[in-house]
This record gives structure tokens, C-alpha cells and sequence, in this order.
């Protein structure tokens, strides 16, 4: 039953070899094909890389600048606010120092000065046996030897 389908498109191939020829050159362009897209595709691929491996490098040269720049501005203002040039920008608008007698002091009722924290051992009360307690005072052959004391008064 399968034997005359067989024998038919053998006899079909046979007078038609063209139909072949065209099969194999079909498989051939669509290799062909296959092989365009995965390179179309694998060119795209390594383009978007390189512009975002671009863009980063932009990126990190704007923030060296602008790291630059923020030091500069940094040396700028220390140099504008030093003591020595805020003192001579005073005395050009005409400041002075003060003297002792026109000092006024101000007392604002409730505000307690802040007193400095001190560190030093000396601050630090000394502990001495009479300020621990007797519990911690006893030794382990103490407490043995009242124990079998205790026991032997009993």
C-alpha cells in the first residue's frame, strides 16, 4: 500500500531532478537567512553595549569634573572665610576690634552652659572593699569553709 506511493515520487524526482536542485538551494537560502539574523541580532546587541559602555564613561569623566570643581569651590570659600581675610575685609568697611569697656553681657534666664565631659580617672569614685558589697568580698574557700561550719553546727 505504501510501496505505490513510493515508487511515485521516485518516478516524480526522477523526471524532475530541477525539483531537487530547488529544495537543496531552499534549505541553502534559508540557512543563509538564519545565519543574516543571528548576525543582524548579534551586531545589535554588541552596538547597544558599546554606546551604553560610552555613555558610562561619559558619565564618570562628568563626575571627576564635577568632583574637581566642587573642591575648588571648597578651597575657594575656605580661603574667602580664614580668619585673616575675614579680619581684613572688616577693617576695610570699617570695623574695629572692641575694647574691654564696650563689651555688654547678656544673662538669659534658663539657659545653662553646657560643662565639658571629663574623662579622667580621678573623676571616677575609687571602689574600695567597704563599697562592695560583702558577697562579692568572699572568696570560694571562705564560703567552703562556712558552709562546713554551718553543717557542723547543726
Amino acid at each position: 500500500m505504501n510501496i505505490p506511493n513510493v515508487t511515485h515520487l521516485v518516478h516524480a524526482y526522477r523526471i524532475a531532478p530541477w525539483r531537487i536542485q530547488r529544495q537543496w538551494l531552499g534549505n541553502a537560502l534559508l540557512l543563509v537567512v538564519v545565519l543574516a539574523m543571528v548576525a543582524a541580532l548579534y551586531l545589535n546587541i554588541t552596538s547597544q553595549t558599546a554606546v551604553a559602555g560610552r555613555q558610562i564613561q561619559e558619565l564618570n569623566a562628568a563626575i571627576i569634573i564635577s568632583q574637581q570643581q566642587s573642591s575648588d569651590l571648597q578651597t575657594q570659600l575656605a580661603s574667602l572665610t580664614s580668619a585673616s581675610a575675614m579680619e581684613q575685609r572688616a577693617l576695610e568697611l570699617g570695623f574695629r576690634p572692641a575694647e574691654a569697656d564696650e563689651l555688654e553681657y547678656l544673662v538669659v534666664p534658663g539657659y545653662v552652659a553646657l560643662q565639658p565631659v571629663n574623662l579622667s580617672s580621678e573623676v571616677m569614685p575609687q571602689l574600695t572593699a567597704l563599697t562592695i558589697p560583702p558577697e562579692y568580698n568572699q572568696s570560694l574557700l571562705d564560703w567552703l569553709d562556712a558552709r562546713i561550719s554551718s553543717r557542723g553546727i547543726q
